[in-house]
């Protein structure tokens, strides 16, 4: 069978800065730190090839001495194996496993466990899951005489949930929702129907790193809007460029996140709200909200759903994303969709090609949680209020120079740092017992370099310990911190 080789270039966008000036590290070893990410964020496939030494260094501009000394670093690693007459191919090394989200070689760093700030989600509160799952259990009989397969969802978790809209202002019936495997699963399906192949998709910038892979998987193009936290939550979103790029690219989609926005943790104001219901209804665009962080208020409550601010043939085009995994628990995969009663008919002729319902005793015991879930909700949120504090005092004390956006809600802080050494500073970082995301993750086309998002949703000892080990990578490639150019990093 042939073996798929990746393209220099596409090898080197990918990169994106991954040469720090300091120069503390050799050139081989920056590429070779810069391509293990690769690997391990899942942005370079297991059993591709990598480019010949040759192409790579012309693409690079570097002495194919420099690839060969990369290439040989990765293969003493693990990341490459090589057979006799063949090219080498991209591999994982022994002992690495999943964290949840990527592939990381789980082992200690000098002062321990390697602290994983990869992903923004909290255990589960153990108890009530378990009481969840019980009571599901006890409720199954009444499904086994039936085929089990529910491509809308069972009613009785479609209308506990449209319940909670419409204590929070948005009147919904059960026929206006459908529940999916997860949220992310939501947005794959939406874009099946809502978009094709070239089409444009609207998105803040920075926004979910998963949501970007899936507009593009998809084969849409996502067009970023700049979210600007210097302006606060009453100004981050550019609205009047959501309305120029709606315009100006005829994008028939746009998935924002106004409720304690991944990663900066704002929330949008009704105002703002209420003018992007305005702009989705002038431009016939379809709004996809993701609301998977609404629960997760630290300091006050979100205004109502953006959906609720419509009038008439307005509501029909808000479409509403919600999710049991940032509030609840990841490992329970329930999300749903609010819409139009035909767009969830739509989407339930989508979803036969690619699954024929979410599992239905996951749907009973997010039924079980989600009707009576505020006392859970305010423990969940008081404990991130604490470890928030937590993150933000240890930042101040290693790494003064980084400006953190303190959003009211939302589980990570996105920090602002001196030197644009974002994808670097990911690189090196596992080597001093820390695991990041890094900041071009959550943008388009190499953005954010300047930028990092460090979770809160990990223990205080957990965060004590991360923070110092992000100071001492970061001491190693940041030399010249007073001096780089403070000009914010958006396109």
């Amino acid at each position: 069978m042939m073996t798929r080789v990746l393209g220099a270039r596409s090898l080197a966008r990918d990169l994106g800065s991954w040469q720090e000036e300091s120069g503390r590290r050799p050139a081989y070893r920056a590429l070779a730190d810069g391509i293990r990410l690769l690997v391990h964020d899942g942005r370079v496939p297991l059993g591709v090839a990598l480019p010949s030494e040759r192409e790579l260094a012309a693409v690079l501009e570097l002495s194919r001495t420099t690839i060969t000394s990369s290439y040989s670093v990765l293969r003493d690693e693990g990341y490459l194996i090589s057979r006799q007459g063949s090219r080498s191919t991209v591999a994982l090394p022994a002992g690495a496993r999943p964290n949840g989200l990527m592939f990381r070689s789980h082992q200690p760093g000098p002062s321990g466990p390697v602290v994983d700030l990869s992903y923004a989600a909290m255990a589960a509160p153990a108890a009530q899951v378990e009481l969840a799952y019980a009571s599901a259990l006890q409720e199954l009989p009444n499904f086994l005489p039936t085929h089990g397969m529910e491509p809308v969802g069972i009613a009785d978790l479609r209308d506990v949930i449209a319940q909670r809209y419409t204590a929070r202002g948005l009147p919904t019936t059960a026929e206006q929702i459908m529940v999916t495997s997860g949220a992310q699963h939501a947005l794959r399906l939406l874009l099946s129907v809502l978009t094709s192949p070239g089409e444009r998709v609207l998105v803040d910038h920075p926004t979910y790193p998963n949501a970007l892979e899936a507009i593009r998987r998809n084969g849409a193009r996502p067009v970023p809007v700049p979210v600007r936290p210097e302006f606060a939550a009453a100004g981050a979103w550019d609205l009047d460029g959501i309305r120029s790029a709606a315009r100006q690219t005829a994008a028939r989609m746009a998935y924002l996140i106004p409720d304690f926005h991944n990663p900066t943790g704002l929330c949008m104001d009704s105002s703002g709200r209420a003018e992007l219901a305005k702009i989705a209804h002038e431009t016939r665009m379809t709004l996809v909200v993701d609301e998977t962080m609404v629960d997760l208020w630290l300091d006050a409550p979100p205004p109502a759903p953006v959906a609720s601010h419509g009038r008439g043939a307005a509501k029909t085009e808000v479409v509403t994303l919600g999710s049991t995994a940032k509030s609840l628990w990841g490992g329970l995969r329930v999300g749903w969709i609010r819409a139009d009663a035909a767009l969830i008919t739509q989407l339930v002729g989508a979803r036969a090609a690619v699954d024929l319902g979410t599992p239905v005793m996951d749907q009973l015991a997010a039924a079980y949680l989600l009707a009576d879930d505020r006392s859970l909700l305010e423990q969940r949120r008081e404990v991130l209020r604490e470890q928030r504090a937590v993150l933000l005092g240890a930042v101040a004390e290693h790494l003064p120079d980084w400006r953190p956006t303190i959003g009211s809600g939302g589980m990570s802080v996105w920090m602002r740092m001196s030197a644009p050494v974002s994808t670097a500073l990911a690189a090196v970082a596992p080597n001093f017992g820390v695991l990041l995301a890094a900041g071009p993750r959550f943008g388009v086309e190499g953005a954010f370099e300047r930028f990092i998002r460090v979770p809160y949703a990990r223990s205080p000892e957990d965060l004590i310990r991360g923070v110092a080990s992000i100071a001492a990578a970061y001491d190693t490639l940041a030399t010249d911190r007073d001096t780089a150019d403070q000009r914010m990093v958006v396109v």
